[in-house]
């Protein structure tokens, strides 16, 4: 008998997301900012720098694991500063990131005619879904769609903050790239949320018999 799949609440996935987006999106903003006014260019690269170190570090000492998306940070702010100060550029510290969402965002543009849809290995990494379930035609079709959706919000975003960055203070780039990337986001997310519930509710409805028992993520 074929379980059907239920998503976790909503609140329980903003609980688990929040505080790492404003850690690895909002602070390091400010943190940078700050320091910029106060300290310099090369002093807000070092601040930049010590803030992802830290976080890390206050995990080490704390015993607590290192999320995959802090070390990836840790990995490209260190790059991003290395390089920057070789050659005294801010431009290039906010240039280097958004030539790798360009990147990323083709990945997700060339999954889709290879059907292999990059939306659903990175939703598999992040909630444990049935194999039976991924191989619904309908769910492929709807992870072949959302891929396009994030290639599109991607290339939207490095668009835009490569215009912001080149056409406007630093200041100004750095709340306003911030806001817009968050508001895309948080669309994508929305859409993405909400077509992925629907699609619980169309495929449980063809697969689960009365009385089946639901299978939430996390349970095998």
């Amino acid at each position: 008998m074929v379980r059907v799949f239920e998503m976790p609440r909503l609140t329980i996935l903003l609980r688990h997301a929040l505080p790492k987006f404003v850690e690895g999106v909002i602070a390091p903003v400010a943190v940078f900012y700050a320091a910029l006014m106060f300290l310099g260019f090369h002093g807000a690269l070092i601040v930049a720098v010590g803030w992802v170190y830290l976080g890390v570090l206050w995990r080490l000492v704390r015993r607590r694991p290192v999320p995959g998306t802090l070390l990836l940070a840790l990995i490209g702010v260190t790059a991003r500063a290395a390089v920057s100060a070789a050659t005294g550029s801010i431009v290039l510290y906010f240039l280097q990131p958004t030539l790798g969402t360009v990147v990323v965002s083709m990945a997700f543009l060339a999954s889709v005619p290879l059907r292999r849809p990059l939306a659903q290995k990175l939703a598999v990494d992040m909630v444990p879904l049935p194999d039976a379930f991924l191989a619904h035609e309908r769910v492929r079709q709807f992870f072949l769609r959302i891929s396009l959706l994030w290639s599109m919000v991607l290339l939207a975003n490095a668009a835009i903050t490569l215009w912001l960055l080149l056409s406007q203070s630093i200041g100004v780039f750095l709340w306003v790239r911030t806001g817009v990337v968050a508001a895309l986001g948080a669309a994508a997310i929305g859409v993405s949320v909400f077509g992925f519930r629907r699609l619980l509710r169309h495929v449980n409805a063809e697969s689960g018999p009365a009385g089946a028992e639901p299978a939430t993520a996390g349970t095998s």
